[in-house]
């Protein structure tokens, strides 16, 4: 089973940002292919604490276990870490394709209406995006 952790941040404007991060990356970390970050983001309609509603939680839950159903069976790519707050959660993955992983993504996804999802990718062959991760939350 995934090991994760949590912790409360806040971030540049004081807004709460819950920070998850998965614990047992080394086997995908040490792996030169896992090379590539991809960083997606999907806005929400926020509570006055910038949490998502009870409703837009059950589509970002939707969202999370619909990717990690699909990376199960075929692991191109492995979630590092989740932020959800001030209005959007950001998933963070590594990967060693980004072509397979927008295959993988749009499998995922594909029943489900269109979301305004934000999606970036960079090389991060030293894991730098996961190490900050880490260190904000001071997990050791």
């Amino acid at each position: 089973m995934d090991s994760w952790w949590t912790s409360p941040l806040e971030d540049d404007n004081g807004n709460l940002i819950m920070v998850t991060g998965r614990k047992d990356i080394e086997k995908f970390r040490s792996n030169p292919r896992y090379n590539i970050r991809i960083n997606i983001t999907l806005p929400y309609e926020a509570t006055s604490n910038g949490m998502p509603t009870d409703k837009e939680a059950e589509v970002l839950d939707d969202v999370l276990e619909r990717m990690q159903a699909e990376l199960k069976s075929d692991p191109v790519a492995v979630l590092t870490g989740i932020y959800t707050g001030a209005g959007k959660r950001e998933m963070v993955f590594y990967t060693t394709s980004t072509f397979i992983f927008n295959k993988k993504l749009n499998t995922a996804l594909a029943t489900l209406p269109l979301l305004p999802l934000e999606i970036t990718a960079e090389n991060d062959p030293n894991w730098e995006e996961y190490d900050e991760m880490r260190d904000l939350s001071e997990i050791n």
